[in-house]
């Protein structure tokens, strides 16, 4: 049987334009500047789920590029899911791990998330030295021009509250101003989360808010997060995990939740209920230990001030100690003047039932109660504490 020729020829044209459109480019690619000698390798990591994301030696690790001494790389390897897919791009120098991310200063982060849609290449380039703060995408959609937004937040907000700063774990004045700093920095993220039109965007400011997963001081935050992405994205699987971690048995109690009716076994050896002890107006339930350098400058400086001014006028404190040295412990108790209020402890140390009961790890610590036992505020300390108090216990 013969065959036509000109019918062979228009088949082999279709099938090469099949085969270029098949292989056309579909890959991450692109040039580092300021190289070092050596087998510099940059890979291309995929966070599994919510928990991964922006988190040091986590995500599956799916495919390597060797930068050439011109600073060029490309990835070949990539997913070829139909949805979009969140990667995070991270430099490595020989000795390191593949999927280690530098969480802790944004200056120098050797990583950053982009999102990867199918069929769609990405030109990157960067410092190999300052990749995440050089991180520059040729043309970027919408979600990855949101993720560079929320790369500038994050070098902003260290360069405001951290950068540079030295606290000495001795000092308990530094480590409040500490703890307040990196408050501080995290209200920016959580900023700018909720303002994020977009899911991607809004959970990486939520994972980079903590990478260790400690959402302890903030767990407010993550409850309007899954309230936000549950209506907008209710089957989402990272929605459900962040809905899941914000159920009320895995968060501290919240403002606004009614603070729970716990036994106080007293320093004086009786054993009371907090409902019962509350003041008329106002009550700071105090979490404290007498090991606790910051505490102790609080107990001083901050509530036996309070303690003087409002007592008389509707206000209680209710400390409780995670002690485990009776003598220790009311010894402290004395030489703050803190015998002023009430003192409770278990004498149990960190297994002590209280902070269990409401799900708090870390002192020191506060809650401030109406006069029906309700949360108003949380972790207020130092001027800010006396002036919450000053501006509440004003109201008529």
């Amino acid at each position: 049987m013969r065959t036509d020729p000109i019918k062979n020829i228009a088949g082999l044209i279709i099938l090469a334009y099949t085969l270029m459109a098949c292989n056309s480019p579909s890959y991450i690619s692109g040039k580092l500047e300021g190289v070092p000698e050596g087998d510099a390798k940059i890979y291309l990591i995929q966070p599994n789920n919510l928990r991964e994301v922006a988190a040091s030696y986590f995500g599956k690790v799916i495919d390597s590029a060797v930068v050439n001494p011109d600073g060029t790389f490309e990835f070949e390897n990539l997913p070829e899911d139909e949805e979009p897919v969140l990667l995070e791009m991270a430099i490595q120098q020989p000795g390191k791990f593949p999927n280690y991310l530098n969480t802790d200063d944004p200056t120098r982060s050797n990583f950053m998330p982009v999102l990867w849609q199918s069929g769609e290449p990405l030109k990157i380039t960067a410092s190999f030295d300052e990749f995440q703060k050089s991180f520059v995408i040729e043309n970027p959609s919408e979600i990855n021009r949101a993720l560079i937004r929320l790369r500038d937040v994050n070098l902003k907000a260290y360069k405001t509250y951290l950068e540079g700063k030295q606290w000495h774990v001795e000092d308990g004045k530094q480590l409040m101003d500490k703890e307040h700093a990196v408050l501080q920095y995290r209200k920016e993220l959580m900023k700018y989360a909720d303002s994020a039109r977009d899911l991607i965007p809004a959970l990486v400011a939520l994972r980079l808010v903590s990478p260790e997963d400690d959402y302890e001081r903030v767990p407010e935050f993550l409850v309007d997060q899954c309230r936000t992405w549950k209506k907008e994205q209710p089957g989402h699987p990272w929605v459900e995990q962040l809905c899941k971690q914000s159920e009320p048995s895995n968060l501290p109690v919240l403002v606004g939740d009614e603070f729970p009716d716990l036994q106080l076994p007293m320093i004086t050896k009786d054993t009371l209920l907090l409902k019962d002890q509350l003041g008329h107006k106002l009550t700071i339930v105090d979490l404290w230990a007498s090991w606790c350098a910051p505490c102790r400058l609080e107990n001083r400086e901050v509530l036996v001030p309070i303690w003087n001014q409002y007592h008389d006028k509707g206000l209680q404190i209710i400390a409780y100690g995670l002690e485990s040295n009776e003598s220790g412990w009311k010894r402290a108790v004395e030489r703050d003047g803190a015998d002023r209020w009430l003192q409770a402890s278990d004498l149990k140390g960190d297994e002590t039932p209280f902070l269990k009961r409401i799900r708090i790890n870390t002192i020191p610590a506060n809650f401030i109660l109406d006069e029906k036992g309700v949360v108003l505020a949380k972790n207020v300390h130092g001027k800010a504490l006396q002036d919450w108090v000053k501006t509440y216990m004003a109201k008529p």
